[in-house]
């Protein structure tokens, strides 16, 4: 008998492939049978998960961004219980790390964005371009914190364009292409603290 665990585990396998199947062959080049086959169950039985490809659409795009605020937030918390005090430098350092990750290891969830978050019911819409101001907000009170003579618009459009920078992962070439996940982490966290710097000259 299924476990909640094994279905779980199931559901974020059917979410996995769905988003590699959607970034590379585009939202309606990918039939709910490819999918199914993806992860060795029938077209039909992705049903008993998911209630159809815009289901999952939605779930992608608003899970990522809630995920990527909580993990901010989180980064924020730790940060602020600190014994010795908050330190914005490592809290900016911090968040840089968490987007990296996010931007390493879920490229396909980049290209679904850039590609597909306008076939979102206007409610999904919403919800996900709620979460990302939150999740650049935090950022700005962040960045302030470090570059302190930086403006409020200045600061959110240097966060802007650092997301631009850090998200630009699908676009490195294929996976064996880069100089290895910690060197290419390390590059792309010395271009951003480069880029804020520099809006902080």
């Amino acid at each position: 008998m299924a476990t909640r665990t094994d279905a779980l585990t199931r559901r974020e396998q059917i979410l996995k492939e769905a988003a590699r199947l959607f970034a590379e062959r585009g939202f309606h080049g990918v039939g709910v049978d490819e999918i199914g086959a993806a992860v060795g169950i029938s077209g039909p039985g992705l049903y008993r998960h998911f209630a159809g490809k815009d289901a999952m659409l939605a779930e992608l795009l608003v899970g990522i961004s809630e995920q990527l605020l909580t993990g901010a937030r989180r980064r924020v918390a730790e940060a602020d219980g600190n014994p010795a005090g908050r330190d914005p430098e490592a809290v900016l350092d911090s968040l840089i790390e968490g987007h990296i990750d996010f931007a390493l290891d879920d490229r396909p969830l980049i290209t679904l964005h850039d590609r597909e978050l306008d076939r979102l019911r206007d409610s999904d819409r919403k919800l996900v371009r709620q979460l990302q101001r939150q999740y650049v907000e935090l950022w700005v009170e962040v960045v302030r914190e470090v570059y302190q003579g930086l403006t409020e618009p200045t600061a959110r459009s240097s966060v802007h364009s650092v997301f631009g920078l850090l998200n630009s992962t699908p676009h490195l070439g294929r996976p064996g292409s880069l100089p290895g996940r910690a060197a290419t982490a390390a590059l792309l966290h010395r271009m951003a603290r480069g880029a804020f710097a520099a809006a902080g000259a």
